[in-house]
């Protein structure tokens, strides 16, 4: 049976952060390791019981993708074994399939947040404000409904601060299906539709 891991204690290593789900730890200047934890969080706030193999899983969906779209964006990805680079059977249990060593990049501090239900913060804003960070919605919304359209909301994310909410101005049009990803990705889409059926 795997080893739940809902903190990580790799002490052969100098560790720079504890998010709320992953652990990095500095691999000289140049690399760094990511453990990704099984550590549960909701509404930015990280419960007490982890989720057996939440962290492997996590880190297999992650590489799928970060392989599978390689030859589209450069990634962070070394190919390096992370139980290489520590240190004890013990340390080796921490990180196995539920590790990463990348390569040590300035981060783009920014996330994007897809709302499909008006829900915790998102429906804290609908009651004051009848909007999401300024992006109105229709009236008489019902708390966990499922909105008319999927909202997409990026925002800046401060280093090793919490999530800020960010109002962002509907554009002249919103982020349609036959938009490309790379012009969604870089402007600031209020709104996006369901993924075309064909090219």
């Amino acid at each position: 049976m795997s080893q739940t891991v809902y903190e990580s204690r790799i002490s052969s290593l100098p560790l720079i952060a504890r998010g709320k789900v992953r652990d990095i730890y500095a691999i000289g200047e140049q690399q760094m390791l990511i453990v990704t934890s099984d550590r549960l969080s909701a509404f930015d706030v990280i419960l007490p019981d982890p989720i057996p193999d939440k962290g492997r899983v996590l880190t297999a969906v992650s590489s799928f993708w970060f392989e599978r779209l390689a030859h589209i964006v450069p990634n962070h990805l070394t190919g390096i074994d992370p139980e290489s680079v520590v240190k004890g059977e013990d340390e080796r249990a921490q990180v196995r399939g539920r590790s990463v060593v990348v390569k040590r990049l300035k981060p783009l501090p920014v996330e994007a947040v897809v709302r499909g239900y008006i829900i915790g913060s998102g429906w804290k804003d609908y009651q004051k404000t009848g909007a999401v960070c300024g992006i109105p919605l229709p009236a008489g919304l019902k708390m966990a409904q499922k909105l008319p359209q999927p909202l997409l909301r990026p925002q800046p994310r401060p280093s090793r601060a919490p999530t800020t909410r960010t109002s962002i101005s509907p554009p002249s049009r919103s982020c349609s299906a036959r938009r490309s990803p790379s012009r969604c990705a870089t402007s600031p889409c209020a709104s996006t539709a369901r993924p075309p059926t064909t090219p």
